[in-house]
């Protein structure tokens, strides 16, 4: 800052300056004059005027752009939004697979419950074969 400017501020300040100064030396006074107080104008609203909270020249430059750009957007999906578009087929297909796997589990769960039972109500003495493989098994146990 120098005293109550900002740098850019400064610098538009500095920029008219240089600019009326120029024009002084190249024109007559009353071109100058002519010429002088809309550019003084001009610099001292870059400088100072902010509409809708935004530089002037910013506000200038987005003018010149749609002027001279395109009229028609057209959609084009990103490669973000692909991926969040992925992730969810993916965390919809995990939750499909769960569903199926906690059916599938509950399936074989009441499977080996009837198996269980059978080696209880025999006292050891019948076996099924699923539960005894599941038993030997300790690494599906949980």
């Amino acid at each position: 800052m120098a005293g109550p400017l900002t740098i850019k501020q400064l610098l538009w300040m500095i920029g008219m300056g240089a600019t009326l100064f120029t024009m002084w030396s190249l024109l007559s006074k009353t071109v100058f004059f002519l010429l002088g107080i809309p550019t003084a104008l001009l610099f001292v609203a870059f400088a100072f005027y902010r509409p809708y909270g935004q530089p002037l020249i910013s506000f200038v430059f987005s003018g010149i752009r749609f002027m001279f750009g395109p009229k028609v957007y057209v959609w084009k999906r990103t490669t973000q939004k692909m991926q969040v578009n992925y992730q969810q087929r993916q965390n919809e297909a995990k939750q499909e697979e769960a569903m199926e796997s906690r059916d599938d589990r509950r399936r074989k769960a009441l499977e080996n419950l009837k198996g269980i039972a059978k080696i209880i109500d025999s006292k050891g003495m019948e076996a099924d074969e699923d539960v005894v493989s599941i038993l030997k098994k300790p690494e599906l146990r949980k």
